[in-house]
């Protein structure tokens, strides 16, 4: 197993910047492709982001793509999120997600292991 950690949320004003980090214990974290899902309250979860276990493969959302840009560091065990550009509808709880599936996958069933979700609320 691996145990998954979220940091780097908070309040910030849109068109401002945030870096979120998913921080990751247990089991090797190169074995597992990464992904950052998002929810806002009422809403599914919703695919962000994700890479592939040696950062070479990434895939981002449509509603975040040149905006956010996903990356990992595996010798810190770390996943990362960069949020730049942001808008009032970017609000939403960041959950980090990983799976030992060997395609890059945009549903949430396909990742077993989930950290408790960092916040992220963007004012206007």
């Amino acid at each position: 197993q691996v145990q998954l950690v979220e940091s780097g949320g908070g309040l910030v004003q849109a068109g401002g910047s945030l870096r979120l980090a998913c921080s990751a214990s247990g089991r090797t974290f190169s074995m597992y492709l990464m992904a950052w899902f998002r929810q806002a309250p009422g809403k599914e979860r919703e695919f962000v982001a994700g890479i592939d276990r040696n950062g070479s493969d990434k895939i981002h959302g449509d509603p975040v793509k040149g905006r956010f840009t996903i990356s990992r560091d595996n010798s810190k065990n770390t996943m990362y999120l960069q949020m730049n550009s942001l808008k009032r509808e970017d609000t939403a709880t960041y959950y980090c997600a990983a799976g030992t599936i060997h395609y890059i996958a945009i549903t949430p069933n396909d990742y077993a292991y989930w950290g408790q979700g960092t916040q992220v609320t963007v004012s206007s």
